[in-house]
């Protein structure tokens, strides 16, 4: 948290993630466009952000791109904002905000987390079926190789599939590319995304990075962006407490 202050204390800092928040998903060129500073200058205030977990990189060819993460933000607010009774700053609210904003080839949603763990156990939680049984509510069934089909198959009801999709990249244990569909709508690309797994290890921690593009539609989005911080909160707790949590996260009502 002292990371997170320290960041937000700069007034460069906060424009660039108020330029990241009107626009997510920038290059350092487009970042550097609405700021009368140095490129070299702005990537330094990029690192001190990134270093406080304010944003998140990811690769699209050359380019790299910046998104705005608010999970500290977030975590401000409970500690210092919430007990003092001021008025809740709503994370759907910005979920919302996002999902009315025009759909783009970019990224569609990016979330970022720290496990104390290793790649081979991350990459293990991910890929195993018992193990996403246990923290995910369902099966990830699939041999893991480039090209194979894979299927997260429920733990309880019929053992039917809800989501299916194939294994696009697989290098194990740092990066794993799906594509993710319904069933139902098998075959129709128009109703398919794809899910990036970037597992990047640093001394005895793990950055697990999730990028979940090419949604179909804005409920699709609001759906994805309230599923994933459960599942990989579940995830997190598993690794690092031996067990899942005792009630699953992602049944909880939004308030």
């Amino acid at each position: 948290m002292d990371k997170v202050f320290k960041a937000l204390a700069d007034d460069t800092r906060r424009r660039l993630l108020d330029r990241l928040h009107e626009d997510n998903g920038q290059t350092l060129g487009e970042l550097c466009e609405r700021i009368a500073m140095t490129r070299q200058s702005v990537t330094q205030h990029l690192a001190v952000l990134e270093a406080a977990n304010l944003i998140s990189t990811v690769r699209r060819g050359r380019e790299k791109l910046h998104y705005l993460n608010p999970v500290p933000l977030h975590e401000i607010q409970e500690r210092w904002i919430d007990k003092f009774e001021r008025p809740r700053l709503s994370v759907l609210g910005a979920l919302k905000r996002r999902a009315e904003e025009a759909m783009t080839d970019k990224p569609s949603f990016v979330y970022v987390t720290y496990v104390a763990s290793t790649p081979e156990k991350v990459w293990e939680a991910l890929t195993d079926p018992d193990l996403t049984a246990a923290y995910w509510g369902g099966r990830n069934i699939s041999d893991w190789r480039p090209g194979s089909r894979w299927e997260h198959v429920c733990t309880d009801g019929p053992g039917d599939a809800v989501v299916v999709g194939e294994v696009v990249e697989s290098e194990p244990p740092t990066r794993l590319v799906t594509t993710w569909v319904d069933p139902r709508n098998e075959g129709r690309e128009d109703m398919c995304s794809r899910v990036t797994y970037d597992i990047a290890p640093y001394e005895d921690i793990v950055r697990l990075t999730v990028t979940h593009e090419d949604l179909w539609d804005e409920g699709a989005l609001s759906d994805i962006s309230n599923g994933w911080p459960a599942v990989l909160s579940n995830l997190k707790s598993l690794l690092e407490t031996g067990r899942a949590m005792p009630q699953e996260p992602w049944l909880m009502p939004n308030r």
